[in-house]
């Protein structure tokens, strides 16, 4: 199976879909079965003691994986989340965007099934890992 879609096809899928969520995701890199993403931490994604918050973390490895799945199946808004398994590992660097490397296990015609490890940028231990599957709609 090849990409459907490219980094700057997905960026703007990502902004007209989604423009609350405008400048808060990056892609770093996209091929054929992952991708590397990137959270533009911000204040808004701190928890008191100045750590990125578990639903930030959550939120980068679900976008990871839609787009992820997106990239290979093309613009289907309405692929969605049917579980996920998080493992909070570290504590997350301070000041530092998070980065998480995506590679999906399955791409089937109903499910897909993702991976996501997660880092703070610069350092090598993962933040988080997380495992997901996605519900793919029915073409037509």
């Amino acid at each position: 199976m090849r990409l459907q879609m490219s980094i700057e096809d997905l960026m703007v899928f990502l902004d007209r879909e989604f423009p609350q969520m405008k400048g808060e995701f990056a892609i770093d890199e996209l091929g054929e079965m992952r991708i590397r993403t990137r959270l533009n931490v911000g204040e808004r994604h701190l928890r008191p003691g100045g750590t990125v918050s578990g639903p930030s973390i959550f939120a980068l490895a679900d976008v990871s994986v839609y787009l992820a799945v997106l990239a290979m199946i093309g613009p289907q808004g309405l692929a969605v989340t049917t579980s996920c398994s998080v493992d909070f590992m570290r504590k997350p660097a301070a000041g530092v965007d998070l980065i998480a490397e995506c590679r999906l296990l399955k791409l089937g015609r109903v499910l897909a099934v993702g991976e996501v490890l997660l880092f703070s940028e610069g350092v090598d231990a993962p933040v988080a890992r997380a495992s997901m599957t996605y519900s793919i709609p029915p073409k037509g």
